[in-house]
């Protein structure tokens, strides 16, 4: 099974429905959301529709970061990088809540390159890990900047799920499901967002989904055109399915 889907609702709610069978909630990467606003979207969603959420800000980034500014709550000082304190912890269980109120299957916590690969940031995420309520929440975790050995390392040892963009390398994670992020094209190592992929790109990324398929596959596009590579690439996966290849 591959869903498709965007990272933030990229047209009507109603419509999106329709035309995608899974979203990763931004808005919660950004604020606290209030708990009727999450009710609403998995009330109005249809059966069967799948829901991933970012968490929280102060779960992932130092107070520095330019992400706080579109916040609505303001950073402690010791905040962010899996940093297992009080705040972070706190922090955490505000995702974990409004996860519940979504109805959502994973969290996805998404690392900024700040959180080196380094000894330091191994100790925080094994007592983070080690503290924290799962629930049956599936947790997807992106790492930016790092080498192939260490995400391997990282996603064994903390049993999360490996985030990857299926142009740039394979998942290094055992597990049956691969959750993909898609956010432009690369240059000098860093992200363009504005970006419309190519048929020639999708049809790379549709082929190396379907090789490194497990159970399930979720697609998610984050560039500046992505509700309509979306919907390409939906359109390509449910015409190769219906052809049987």
């Amino acid at each position: 099974m591959i869903a498709v889907g965007t990272c933030g609702f990229c047209e009507a709610h109603s419509k999106y429905y329709r035309d995608f069978d899974a979203i990763e909630i931004q808005q919660t990467f950004y604020r606290i959301l209030q708990e009727k606003t999450l009710r609403r979207w998995r009330e109005e969603a249809p059966e069967g529709f799948t829901f991933s959420i970012k968490a929280f800000q102060g779960v992932t980034h130092p107070p520095n970061s330019p992400t706080w500014r579109r916040s609505n709550v303001r950073p402690p000082k010791e905040v962010g990088l899996l940093r297992p304190n009080p705040d972070g912890l706190h922090f955490w269980r505000l995702t974990l809540k409004e996860a519940e109120t979504l109805g959502a299957r994973f969290i996805l916590i998404q690392l900024p390159r700040s959180f080196k690969e380094n000894n330091e940031s191994f100790a925080n995420a094994e007592k983070f890990f080690g503290i924290i309520e799962r629930k049956d929440f599936e947790i997807a975790v992106e790492l930016r900047g790092w080498s192939e050995k260490g995400v391997k390392r990282f996603v064994r040892e903390f049993d999360v799920i490996d985030v990857t963009d299926p142009l740039a390398r394979i998942p290094l994670h055992g597990g049956s499901v691969n959750y993909y992020r898609l956010h432009g094209r690369y240059e000098m190592g860093r992200i363009v967002y504005s970006h419309t992929y190519s048929d020639e790109e999708l049809e790379k990324v549709m082929e190396r989904v379907l090789g490194w398929n497990r159970e399930e596959s979720f697609v998610f596009f984050n560039n500046s055109n992505m509700c309509g590579d979306a919907k390409r690439f939906r359109e390509m996966i449910v015409e190769k399915v219906r052809k049987g290849l």
